[in-house]
């Protein structure tokens, strides 16, 4: 008997027949011997509707309040879940975050996870049950409800399969796996059978959209395998792991890219102790997330520092910066839109060479221009014209063969 946890989200139960699906592949799991343990999104376009309501009663609800109102998204979907189990002849109890054990920082909206006491899930199960637990949400240790933020279902599966020793974490999603590179900008990608966990928040971290990095993180810190696959199929998907030496064998994983960029450059900014950390902590105090960061040699005492960031923050980046420019005797602030950013990941890239070149090479010979370059050990990114983006991903993907059957 194996202990599984299967998570679905929004599309995966986003009507009454898909969750009754949902119900008969729960079942069938359970029916192969298994305990089950399922943790469910709100169905799709439920909290968007939630939040809309919020906006039309108040035009600035109290993040304490739109954590109350977000959870019940999750909480409906786990109730008819259950409903659909039992209507089916099995035995279903649905749990909330709080209900499941989930104790949770005092962040509203975008809390981390604390602690898990799971008794009253494992209870359930030695019961005859299959357990239906509200993804994205939790309770803080005075016993308010609070909600995780971007990918939080994902992260309640992965923290429950920790808690409770699970021998199979699976994140069912509308997409087969993951992708060599986003199928939808290049036709012949490839799915890829298995990936290292470092991969994974690189492809995250640069525009993949199968999995929120913060998942994957808490994965890797407490050892969590789990697979990525479809909840419309029975297609085996890709299954994200530690990486092993074999792994090492293939140089690039994928292509990531990322649209919606947005550069700064601060131009002669003095050449000092403590400046690009006054830029900086400005920028962090304002809450803005910055991506790559470049700054060019020392000419005459100063230097350009250039960074991308989204384009949703330029203007709060810029509002932010202009009395900062002047304050460290820099000459001027330029920004620019329409741009992105392509990432070429893989663990393979340590032990092997070339691997830029070729990169350079393949956008070269699609007259394509680098506008910055950014590498970490198992990363190599351009910012190019977000116009050409696709046309790079493609040209890229053939160049490292990514097309062909992939490990």
């Amino acid at each position: 008997m194996a202990l599984i946890v299967q998570k679905f989200g929004g599309t995966s139960v986003g009507n009454p027949e898909r969750i009754l699906n949902v119900a008969r592949r729960v079942i069938e799991t359970q029916s192969q011997g298994n305990q089950v343990v399922v943790v469910v999104s709100a169905m799709s376009g439920v909290t968007d509707n939630l939040i809309k309501l919020a906006r039309d009663v108040s035009p600035n609800p109290s993040e304490r309040e739109m954590d109350v109102l977000l959870a019940t998204g999750e909480q409906t979907t786990i109730a008819l879940t259950a409903m659909a189990i039992a209507g089916l002849g099995k035995k279903a109890v649905s749990l909330t975050g709080a209900q499941a054990g989930i104790v949770t920082s005092e962040t509203h909206t975008k809390a981390k996870i604390a602690t898990i006491s799971p008794e009253r899930v494992l209870e359930a199960l030695e019961e005859g049950n299959i357990v239906i637990i509200a993804g994205f949400q939790g309770e803080t240790a005075e016993g308010s409800i609070t909600t995780l933020g971007r990918g939080g279902s994902d992260l309640t599966a992965i923290a429950i399969s920790a808690a409770i020793k699970a021998d199979l974490c699976q994140i069912f999603t509308d997409v087969d796996g993951v992708y060599t590179c986003d199928p939808r900008i290049v036709k012949n990608a490839s799915k890829i059978q298995e990936i290292s966990y470092d991969e994974m928040l690189e492809m995250a971290s640069s525009g993949s959209k199968v999995m929120q990095s913060r998942s994957v993180e808490f994965a890797k810190k407490f050892g969590v395998t789990f697979e990525v696959r479809s909840s419309f199929n029975y297609n085996p998907g890709t299954i994200v792991k530690e990486e092993t030496e074999s792994m090492e064998a293939v140089v690039v994983r994928g292509v990531s890219i990322e649209k919606n960029q947005a550069k700064v450059t601060i131009s002669h900014v003095p050449d000092k102790p403590g400046t690009a950390a006054r830029i900086f902590t400005t920028l962090a105090t304002s809450g803005v997330i910055i991506d790559m960061i470049v700054q060019n040699v020392s000419v005459e005492g100063s230097t350009d520092i250039s960074f991308t960031l989204s384009k949703d923050e330029l203007p709060k980046a810029k509002a932010a910066l202009e009395p900062v420019v002047k304050e460290v005797g820099a000459s001027a602030l330029h920004s620019q839109d329409g741009i992105a950013k392509l990432s070429i990941v893989g663990i393979g890239m340590r032990s092997h060479s070339g691997v830029a070149a070729k990169l350079f090479e393949s956008l070269s010979a699609g007259s394509i221009n680098i506008q910055m370059i950014s590498t970490s050990e198992i990363k190599t990114a351009v910012i190019i014209e977000e116009g050409r983006i696709a046309e790079a991903a493609n040209l890229v993907h053939e160049a490292f063969h990514l097309g062909q059957a992939s490990a």
